[in-house]
């Protein structure tokens, strides 16, 4: 099967930005002994994925870490030992204001509910960014960032998914793309949970407000959201837990296993209609357990019908193997991504474990026939070198990491009217015949100071 060119094949070949740009997209950037040298600012420098995040940028041999900018003094004095040339300052909005020529390009590092206050502001800055998942924590938010790509189409973006290099999920976009499996019908994705961990309050405890922890900037650290006390079990990272902070198990996994699909398949632009099931409306916390469908309208030829189903569940709601035509036995983890097709079933992990079923027998999806070879990719290098205008292969720019956050914000804000069918129209940024859906879960008010600049 030919397919035409794609994005999956473009970023492929041409390294998403193009050879062309060279170093029209760095026009501040140091000149050294290693050549043009990206100046970076790390804004959430440590945090849970901040301090790697910034490591690896670092280590790129054209790359320099030159600001660093936290809400907590421990983690800012953490950072400025590994890099003592580097400006400092608490607020990203002084970052803008006072060291704005300083910088080329951005990490964004920082709990959801203030990426798109910080991302829109570098983009209005023309700064390149490196955004950690998910990618904005509201659905109105993700209009802002299209909005600012195509007005900055020159600026180099990148969502945190590391876990797209890995071979395996690599072959699994060419596998679905190429149509090697048949037609598509389903998918079904869940994560795991609840388990303890650093990341989730799984015990929706609303403990008594205290005084936040030394270092803290509380307020900074509230950014966009209604002031309020602080309260145990936020920082530094079970905040995710919180309705108006995170995005829930749902959100936080949503690039790491619902990607593939949207690298393999341009069809799938916005749902029409989503549906999650929970045991109860939000409160302070994310509900669980979400059992949600996130329905796309499609017209092509690579999918069994008119409409695609995205089956979206989390604590560990894993489909039925016989149900899908798989023999007994466990899947490889609780984190997992499987695409029914006509032809096969393919079932992929995190990491890049997969697998092609088919007439019951499986077969290791690195040694499908036809398959390219994945050489190593870096990455967050990846994004540094696109910059620089090296050819490599990019993923996940901002356009395509809006059409993944999309899908996985509609399953967990659907969760504030459990069970109910809502149809959603991205234009109108409505749920159509649902006013109070739209006016409680597709945008916010954002405290004076912290709203995101209109880019574009």
């Amino acid at each position: 099967m030919t397919l035409p060119l794609s994005r999956r094949d473009f970023l492929r070949t041409t390294g998403a930005a193009g050879l062309g740009m060279a170093m029209v997209g760095v026009p501040g950037a140091c000149s050294t002994s290693r050549g043009t040298v990206l100046r970076v600012l790390s804004i959430g420098t440590v945090g849970t994925i901040g301090g790697w995040d910034r490591q690896q940028v670092s280590e790129h041999p054209r790359a320099e870490i030159v600001g660093l900018c936290d809400v907590d003094a421990g983690y800012l004095a953490e950072a400025a030992a590994d890099h003592p040339k580097a400006f400092q300052c608490r607020d990203f909005r002084v970052a803008f204001t006072d060291h704005v020529d300083e910088f080329d390009a951005v990490i964004v590092a920082t709990p959801d509910h203030t990426h798109a206050p910080i991302m829109l502001t570098a983009l209005a800055h023309d700064k390149h960014v490196y955004g950690q998942k998910p990618l904005v924590h509201q659905l109105e938010e993700l209009t802002m960032i299209e909005r600012a790509m195509a007005a900055k189409p020159d600026l180099v973006t990148q969502v945190g998914n590391q876990r797209v290099v890995n071979p395996g999920r690599r072959a699994a976009v060419e596998i679905l793309g190429s149509g090697a499996l048949g037609k598509a019908v389903e998918a079904h994705i869940w994560t795991g949970g609840p388990e303890p961990n650093i990341y989730f309050n799984y015990d929706r405890v609303l403990s008594e407000p205290l005084s936040p922890p030394p270092g803290l900037d509380w307020d900074l650290w509230l950014g966009p959201c209604e002031s309020r006390p602080y309260r145990d079990l936020l920082v530094p990272a079970k905040w995710r837990s919180w309705w108006d902070f995170g995005t829930g198990a749902l959100g936080d996994w949503g690039v790491h296993l619902l990607d593939v699909l949207f690298f393999a398949y341009d069809e799938l632009t916005s749902p029409v209609a989503v549906t999650t099931h929970a045991p109860a409306p939000p409160d302070a916390f994310h509900p669980f357990p979400c059992r949600s469908t996130v329905t796309y309208a499609v017209d092509s030829d690579r999918f069994a019908a008119r409409t695609f189903p995205i089956h979206y569940n989390d604590t560990n709601q894993a489909p039925s193997r016989a149900a899908l035509g798989l023999p007994p036995g466990d899947w490889m983890g609780t984190n997992m991504t499987v695409v029914v097709c006509e032809g096969g079933v393919m079932v992929l992990a995190p990491e890049g474990e997969l697998e092609i079923w088919r007439d019951g027998r499986m077969t290791p999806g690195l040694e499908m026939p036809g398959l390219p070879d994945f050489p190593e990719l870096n990455h967050w290098h990846a994004w540094v070198d696109t910059i620089l205008g090296v050819e490599t292969e990019l993923r996940t720019p901002f356009v395509d990491g809006a059409r993944i956050t999309e899908a996985a914000l509609l399953a967990v804000k659907a969760a504030a009217f459990p069970g109910e069918e809502l149809r959603w129209d991205k234009a109108a940024l409505e749920f159509t015949g649902h006013p109070e859906a739209t006016r409680t879960i597709v945008g916010r008010t954002y405290r004076e100071g912290f709203a995101p600049p209109v880019v574009g």
